[in-house]
């Protein structure tokens, strides 16, 4: 039997201004040291179109106080995130390269942290997806898939780890699609469900150092990558999120301040869901 509640309309949440973007900094990162990898934006053909959570997170880091090394593949995205970190007054770095390469992760790490003058928090929000169903992905884009959203992962914690000392952060950005079907892009669904694996086991690794390892879940988020995806599979648009609307990249980025900041200092090991409600509610 359907429940009536189901056709009420259902209230859309409050955009505050932390949703917007807006928020003034609190000083929750000052004097910290971040590498944020995937900083850039997917190029949009809009002419107002949303931010995306690498560089939200980036500019955000920098607003908090963090001095901020901006790690893409394009140039061009990084730079504008790093003009948009200074514009915060936060020292900014580009770092670029593919993450794909296992020479690249060392070398954006170790470049980072000589253009930071140390390192004591790691962004991974770097991602891809690539095929269309089991039928149609082939094993090329299974493995590079799984080069970038995974393996890229694991290689830059590798390296980044020895570099951190007591008191800092890495933090996973994730996907529901790691919790639930529905992207219908296998190899991405399973490339983000492995990050769950990697983190608890960086994060296990870590304590022995005082560091703190963590994933950021994100749901349907209004970005420049997330409409690209809505264009590919429109049902996207009708997702029913309880809180009534798409998320915004801010609000990815606030997560992920928290799980870098002394605000979660005693968080380990663990995923933070920041998707309306929809995993636990539909």
């Amino acid at each position: 039997m359907s429940d009536p509640r189901d056709a009420e309309p259902r209230p859309v949440a409050p955009r505050p201004a932390e949703a917007r973007g807006t928020a003034p900094g609190r000083g929750r990162l000052r004097d910290r040291h971040i590498l944020v990898v995937g900083a850039g934006t997917q190029r949009s053909p809009e002419p107002d179109p949303p931010i995306g959570n690498g560089r939200a997170i980036a500019i955000l880091c920098a607003r908090e106080g963090a001095a901020v090394a901006c790690a893409d593949v394009d140039a061009a995205a990084a730079r504008e995130t790093q003009a948009l970190v200074e514009k915060e007054g936060a020292r900014g770095a580009v770092v670029v390269g593919d993450v794909s390469d296992e020479a690249t992760c060392e070398r954006i790490v170790a470049e980072s942290e000589v253009a930071l003058g140390g390192l004591d928090g790691v962004v991974l929000n770097v991602g891809i997806a690539a095929g269309r169903g089991l039928a149609d992905t082939d094993a090329a884009a299974w493995d590079r898939t799984f080069a970038v959203n995974l393996r890229s992962h694991f290689l830059i914690s590798r390296a980044a780890l020895p570099r951190l000392v007591a008191g800092s952060a890495i933090v996973f950005v994730s996907s529901i699609a790691s919790l639930t079907p529905g992207t219908r892009i296998p190899a991405y669904d399973a490339s983000k469900a492995g990050i769950a694996g990697l983190m608890r086991h960086v994060a296990f690794e870590a304590v022995r150092r005082g560091v703190r390892a963590n994933t950021v879940v994100p749901g349907v988020i209004d970005t420049p990558l997330g409409r690209l995806a809505t264009r590919g599979r429109p049902s996207r648009a009708r997702t029913p999120v309880p809180l009534g609307r798409q998320g915004t990249g801010w609000e990815i980025a606030y997560a992920t301040v928290f799980l870098l900041s002394d605000e979660s200092s005693y968080v380990t090991g663990q995923s933070l869901v920041v998707d309306g409600g929809l995993s636990a509610l539909v």
